[in-house]
């Protein structure tokens, strides 16, 4: 295996699998592959997408070939661009799958690539059941999966749903790398003096898309926990919303916590990640549901404990009371362990483990596991 081709988001669309995908591709070229990484020129028509845009403003990541060539919708784009692909004959493809929506245009073109007879296809699954189900879903994601010789996944919630569909294919459980290109750590000093905030007050980090399966609702709802209340405490949500505010405007005003919560409602750009994370003493994943998330491992980068809830693979990341603390999805099991972290003064000790706790989730270990998986198809 010489030649990689990364089919998924980069730059310019913005979001984690688009900064994950950049920088596996680093990963990949640091230990010798040839590597490519076809993105999208439409990912999403702009009636589909929630957000205030697809794209990032900042520069193109340097030393990657990204090929933004790839049309969501397009049928004609998908046997253009997979016949490109038989021609090209790269040895491994690795797509990367998040939604069934994006089933029909990857299937397509990893079928029509495999017909050369040289070239195996695997696949990165964020997601394989979604967060918000629609009707079709289960047959969009048959028609990829069906195309895929192997797959990683980053959790083992999204390795059962493989295997619903899948049994017998080669499948490997590598826990996501740390999110280790958003620059380096910073003080607290400076995270708050970039983001104007009083060095008064302790912060909960709320950090990325606002959707409802992340439970934002039930940490706005823990906010209002007079325990919490007579705390030297605020909540920073930093991300923008993909929906409607108002149902969280309404919450803060039903708990009285309107000097508590300090919105930053918009795209948060990569060269400002790190002061959020810096700010933090805590960061709170409040979710609903889930499969895993990279807001742990930008956490576990800039060594900030967490808080994350019992749903998916997020039990399997964080070290209960030792790098954070895994709670029951509810209001009161969140309010309690907020309540312990900061009156049993648990910061730095959890820091310490954090620190120590990354190291188990390097890009040379998730290469490995493509190495290791290749050798199987």
């Amino acid at each position: 295996m010489e030649r990689i081709v990364l089919l998924s988001p980069a730059h310019p669309l913005r979001g984690g699998i688009a900064s994950s995908t950049e920088r596996l591709a680093k990963e990949l070229q640091d230990q010798g592959y040839g590597v490519r990484i076809y993105s999208f020129c439409l990912q999403y028509p702009s009636l589909l997408f929630p957000g205030k845009t697809q794209y990032a403003d900042g520069p193109p990541p340097e030393g990657l070939e990204i090929l933004p060539v790839v049309n969501s919708v397009s049928p004609f784009n998908w046997w253009k661009i997979g016949r490109r692909l038989r021609r090209e004959s790269p040895d491994l493809i690795i797509a990367r799958f998040w939604l069934p929506f994006m089933g029909p245009s990857m299937g397509t073109i990893l079928r029509l690539a495999k017909g050369n007879g040289h070239t195996k296809t695997m696949a990165i699954t964020d997601n394989v059941i979604p967060h918000e189900r629609r009707p079709g879903d289960r047959l969009l994601t048959r028609y990829f999966i069906n195309a895929v010789d192997a797959f990683i996944v980053m959790s083992r919630s999204v390795g059962a749903d493989i295997r619903s569909f899948a049994p017998e294919k080669p499948l490997s459980y590598i826990p996501h790398p740390l999110f280790d290109n958003y620059g380096p750590k910073c003080t607290r000093a400076v995270a708050l003096d970039q983001l104007g905030l009083s060095g008064a007050y302790s912060y909960l980090l709320f950090f990325g898309f606002i959707r409802d399966y992340k439970g934002l609702d039930l940490l706005l709802r823990a906010m209002g926990d007079e325990r919490i209340k007579a705390l030297d405490l605020r909540l920073l949500v930093a991300g923008e919303f993909y929906g409607s505010d108002e149902p969280y405007l309404q919450i803060i005003g039903e708990e009285g916590i309107e000097e508590q919560v300090i919105f930053r409602s918009d795209y948060i750009p990569n060269e400002e990640v790190r002061y959020y994370f810096g700010a933090a003493n805590l960061v709170v994943q409040p979710y609903k549901s889930a499969t895993q998330s990279g807001i742990s491992q930008l956490a576990y980068h800039f060594e900030t404990p967490m808080l994350v809830t019992k749903v998916g693979g997020l039990p399997e990341i964080v070290e209960h009371e030792r790098e954070g603390y895994v709670v029951e999805v509810s209001v009161e099991a969140i309010a309690d362990a907020i309540v312990d972290y900061f009156s049993q003064k648990r910061e730095a000790e959890m820091a310490e483990g954090v620190r120590l706790g990354k190291q188990r989730f390097s890009w040379s270990n998730m290469v490995k596991g493509i190495e290791s998986l290749y050798r199987k198809i």
